[in-house]
């Protein structure tokens, strides 16, 4: 489903301490780094700066493969002093066998190490939840791109409405807004790619990119870009790759 989230983070070198301290504990090491990037596989981060600003109000889940490596996760982070956002355990609000555990990172990010029985098992970021102005309005968007980004709508609901791909998921929730974001979403056809930006344009959203190969990435590397009702940048991208 995500072929990778990025975050932008006003102090890179703090967020890059945070990030490796707890996802090691999963067994998630540094696996690109740039000039101007950091990525752990489907996860990476980068600098915020005036024109950019810093991914704030995210909650992001991690796949964590036992119940053990969520404990894990959450006292490496309280020993290197970050901030709790909610003790290891059972969250049966989430699903019967559910188990997460919470901490902030350095923009208060929510960043979650979670297990249950439907984890994906090809990427590392198993959810995220976005909190959106109007859930009405951004459930229109997501339902109209949908179809060209492998998306399946499969709860919905005036708290929360709920997509899912092949494996992982994202939520839209009411409430101070998810600020910033990228988040990208694979495909092996260029069709996908192009019928993505052309059902959005002619609904009414706003391009942030056109459907055109970004060699500066890799060569093969097709993409577009359009912005969701609360600014962030949503892409679908074909790598080319064999």
């Amino acid at each position: 489903m995500f072929d990778h989230v990025t975050i932008r983070a006003t102090d890179r070198a703090a967020s890059e301490r945070f990030y490796n301290t707890v996802l090691q504990t999963l067994g998630i090491d540094e696996s690109y780094r740039t000039r101007t990037f950091t990525e752990w596989q489907d996860y990476g981060l980068t600098a915020s700066d005036r024109e950019h600003p810093p991914t704030l109000r995210l909650h992001v889940g991690f796949v964590a493969p036992d119940r053990q490596r969520v404990h894990d996760f959450w006292q490496a982070g309280m020993n290197a002093g970050y901030r709790d956002d909610g003790p290891p355990g059972p969250r049966p609000e989430y699903g019967e066998d559910y188990y997460g555990g919470f901490l902030l990172d350095p923009d208060g990010n929510s960043a979650e190490a979670c297990h249950h029985d439907t984890l994906r098992r090809d990427g590392i970021v198993d959810h995220l939840w976005i909190r959106v102005a109007d859930l009405d309005q951004s459930r229109a968007f997501y339902e109209t791109v949908a179809p060209h980004a492998g998306l399946r709508k499969d709860h919905d609901s005036l708290e929360r409405v709920q997509f899912h791909g092949a494996r992982g998921s994202f939520s839209l929730l009411p409430g101070p807004v998810t600020e910033h974001l990228h988040m990208a979403f694979g495909t092996d056809d260029d069709a996908h790619v192009e019928r993505f930006h052309r059902s959005a344009i002619d609904a009414g959203y706003r391009s942030n990119g056109e459907p055109a190969e970004r060699a500066r990435y890799h060569p093969g590397y097709f993409a577009a870009y359009v912005l969701d009702p609360d600014g962030n940048n949503i892409e679908v991208v074909n790598h080319h790759r064999q």
